[in-house]
């Protein structure tokens, strides 16, 4: 019998995910003022998929850095910094209150193991 079903395995995949793109999202808002920086981006769908595949087959996850990619299209400024401030900020509050909620998924599902470890009494 698995302790720890698929549930709690997709959500312990999501929140490293999240946590890479928060600090790739951090690297981004740190280099604003750098002329020439161009920002760089997660593509989530296949980070997390590549972990899945490695939580399922017991294998060693991808290196994050695969799956960052730097900006193709540049919008910035004369300097030819591509960060957009509004956009950076907007994304690392989406992605803030994401990860919280996997967190929070996380602490209710170990809630439930932990009521039925304790037949209920603690």
């Amino acid at each position: 019998m698995k302790l720890f079903d698929a549930t709690l395995n997709r959500l312990e995949s999501a929140l490293d995910v999240r946590l890479e793109q928060q600090n790739v999202l951090n690297g981004n808002l740190a280099n604003v003022d750098t002329p020439g920086y161009r920002p760089r981006e997660v593509d989530f769908d296949k980070a997390l998929a590549s972990a899945e595949r490695a939580r399922e087959t017991g294998t060693v996850a991808a290196n994050p850095n695969e799956f960052i990619k730097t900006a193709e299209k540049l919008e910035g400024g004369l300097d030819g910094n591509g960060v957009d401030l509004d956009k950076t900020m907007v994304e690392l509050a989406r992605n803030s209150l994401l990860y919280g909620a996997a967190a929070k998924a996380v602490g209710k599902k170990l809630a439930i193991l932990r009521y039925v470890a304790t037949d209920g009494i603690g």
